[in-house]
């Protein structure tokens, strides 16, 4: 069994076409990062402007609550039944839209209550200060609240872009694009390999977007930057001449 799947996917015929390993594997990534995307420029301005306000809290929190009960497979296939349907969207394959909907409304959720959460959980005492040395809100949000909020931000960000990425296998059940895919094909035609390898593919590309995340949280946190800052060296006071 596991040579069957290291065959299959050491198998170049298998990773091209229109039906290939790549080109599944294209559209998985394109709806991930394109949902991701959408969704950040949906859901963090109005979540970080809530959260800088202290204003709109029930709504973020709520908003985020109904997001993660509607069952996303749900959201997919009244989607894909509506007027959006099965069409074709360029490189993003047969049911593109409905797919890319779907997954956006999926990742909203963990932005909205992170970033809103990161916001509001900054010391209080923190911003008074900032206030009482005549900075105006605008720099305040930016050089207090966002940079301490970050790291809380990325990780919502962070939890987003796995969750599309797994979640944008079930896109297959309607026909869609991904590689889901690649497991559907396998049981249809009862090829145990082939749903093995699109279920490994699935998870060493959610390990590999986890990785690369955590890699660029560390980066973009301006907060562990400042920590690992070597401090400067007071230089030794020069000695009087006598």
């Amino acid at each position: 069994m596991p040579g069957d799947v290291v065959d299959y996917l050491t198998d170049g015929a298998n990773w091209s076409g229109p039906t290939g390993i790549g080109t599944f594997l294209v559209q998985q990534l394109l709806l991930t990062v394109t949902a991701l995307a959408v969704a950040i420029i949906i859901g963090l301005p109005f979540a970080l402007y809530a959260g800088h306000r202290r204003r709109g809290g029930f709504l973020a929190i709520n908003v985020s609550n109904v997001g993660r009960a509607v069952p996303v497979f749900a959201v997919l296939l009244v989607l894909s039944l509506g007027p959006i349907g099965s069409e074709h969207l360029g490189p993003y394959g047969r049911a593109g839209l409905a797919t890319l909907i779907a997954l956006i409304l999926f990742a909203l959720p963990p932005l909205i209550t992170n970033a809103y959460v990161g916001v509001t959980e900054v010391d209080d005492d923190v911003i008074e200060s900032a206030y009482g040395m005549g900075m105006s809100q605008g720099k305040v949000f930016s050089t207090v609240e966002l940079p301490l909020a970050m790291p809380v931000i990325l990780t919502g960000v962070r939890l987003a872009l796995v969750q599309v990425w797994a979640t944008a296998t079930i896109a297959a059940l309607v026909a869609g694009p991904g590689l889901g895919r690649i497991i559907t094909r396998g049981f249809a035609n009862h090829r145990t390999e082939e749903v093995v390898a699109g279920a490994l593919l699935v998870a060493v590309g959610a390990l590999i977007l986890e990785g690369l995340a955590v890699l660029v949280e560390r980066y973009a946190d301006p907060m562990r930057r400042a920590r690992r800052r070597p401090a400067r060296q007071e230089l030794p006071e020069p000695e009087a001449v006598v």
